[in-house]
């Protein structure tokens, strides 16, 4: 049995907000209902809400260029 694509993201999701918190994971991760999807992969029935508090949003984020990614042509 394997994690699917979704229970694989609920974990990473967990792990992101036991470090935003600051906080040990293990009570998200026991807290986490499974159950088995058509292809016997896990499924988590009640993936963790990550919230971020309007404050910590940049409100004129630096948007990257072309550049960037490309460099210079």
């Amino acid at each position: 049995m394997k994690l699917s694509n979704q229970a694989m993201g609920a974990l990473m999701m967990a792990l992101q907000k036991s470090i935003m918190d600051q906080s040990d994971m293990t009570g998200l991760l026991k807290e986490l209902d499974f159950s088995v999807d058509e292809n016997e992969q896990l499924v988590v029935e009640n993936p963790p809400l990550v919230r971020v508090p309007k404050k910590e949003v940049d409100e004129d984020p630096i948007m990257p260029r072309e550049d960037d990614f490309f460099g210079n042509a």
